[in-house]
């Protein structure tokens, strides 16, 4: 997990330095990737971290829909999406391109980066990608031991009913002997 995060930073930092430092976008485009990292630091710490507790749970659902659907899996990716941008949601990876790229810019410093955004908001994510998880292992866990007990249940009924039947049929052998004899 440690490793893909901090593949996905790199990744993410060093697509904000080649989309400020190369010819790639004309002047309003490159105006309009500030006004969107403005946009994500307008946050204090505390909304940082509620916001990306929201996008971290909602990302660890994702992940949880992606595998059970296997022919929706693209609207899924774009509906968690759109909707984390709706709502102005914090996460540590998108939001990285977007705030470094004020970094890079002149206008953040790093100590912001990592303080204001990256640690309220990678704690945040953690914390609602953990609760999700914590949630669907512990229905799982449930529903496996409600099915276990279940067939215990069916098992010792059917073992007792058996006992019955055998019983049963001592009995009526037993009555057929006494029967015969007399």
């Amino acid at each position: 997990w440690g490793v893909v995060l901090a593949g996905n930073l790199a990744g993410t930092l060093l697509v904000a330095y080649v989309m400020l430092n190369l010819p790639i976008f004309d002047t309003s485009t490159d105006k309009a990737f500030l006004e969107i990292g403005h946009k994500v630091m307008e946050n204090d710490v505390s909304q940082m971290f509620s916001k990306g507790i929201v996008s971290g749970w909602m990302i660890a659902t994702m992940v949880w829909m992606i595998a059970s659907m296997e022919n929706a899996k693209i609207a899924i990716i774009i509906l968690i999406t759109y909707l984390m941008a709706l709502g102005d949601f914090t996460h540590i990876v998108v939001g990285s391109a977007e705030v470094s790229y004020l970094v890079f810019a002149g206008e953040l410093g790093w100590k912001d980066f990592w303080f204001t955004f990256a640690g309220p908001t990678l704690a945040g994510n953690i914390i609602g990608g953990s609760f999700i998880f914590a949630l669907i292992s512990h229905a799982q866990i449930r529903s496996e031991k409600d099915t276990t007990a279940k067939l215990e249940r069916d098992r010792q009924d059917k073992a007792e009913k058996s006992r019955r039947e055998k019983q049963q049929q001592t009995l009526k052998d037993a009555d057929i002997s006494m029967q015969n004899d007399i």
